[in-house]
């Protein structure tokens, strides 16, 4: 009976070892413009990612238009106007974490990911500090960087130049699951 259960635990150890692909469906994404007139706030709850722990292939996407703002016409102004939903309907950020993470043992590693950042239909090559901590087989990563409007070619009339900053401070937090592996 010790065998048989030996036997077990070293099959289920490589059975999951075989696992390295973690999905996320509801990605905090939260955007923030600090402006001499006024600081504008929105969020999204509903990014998708998926992590590779082994490749450390990267994948995010959310919808623009499921930002969220205190004042819908800051909204409004948001998708029709700045980011153009309609015609640009997502923000996609497809990389590579540089840095080996072990998913299989708990604790915090500072990572850095390398990749392509499309929004607004501009693809701009970017490199994001972020960390991503394991604990008890649940994996989270948590970034912050700056994304210029002009690199993605995101206009601001003059008028009201001084209400949107030319940087937007840009906050990740995903909670990954375990994606199970056919058989």
């Amino acid at each position: 009976m010790k065998y048989i259960a030996l036997i077990l635990l070293v099959w289920m150890s490589s059975f999951q070892a075989g696992q390295d692909l973690y999905a996320c469906k509801n990605a905090r994404i939260a955007l923030f413009s600090s402006a001499p007139i006024e600081d504008i706030a929105a969020a999204s709850t509903s990014g998708t990612s998926v992590l590779n722990t082994t490749t450390g292939q990267l994948d995010f996407s959310v919808n623009i238009s499921s930002f969220k703002f205190k004042k819908s016409l800051m909204q409004e102004h948001f998708n029709s106007e700045y980011l153009e939903s309609d015609k640009y309907p997502k923000a996609v950020f497809k990389g590579k974490i540089q840095e080996t993470i072990n998913a299989a043992q708990n604790g915090t590693y500072p990572v850095t990911a390398v990749g392509e950042l499309e929004v607004h239909g501009i693809k701009q090559s970017r490199t994001f500090p972020g960390k991503i901590t394991v604990s008890n087989g649940t994996v989270s990563l948590a970034a912050e960087f700056m994304v210029k409007c002009a690199d993605h070619d995101i206009k601001i009339p003059t008028i009201v130049f001084h209400n949107i900053a030319e940087s937007i401070k840009i906050n990740v937090n995903a909670t990954y699951t375990l994606v199970p592996q056919s058989k």
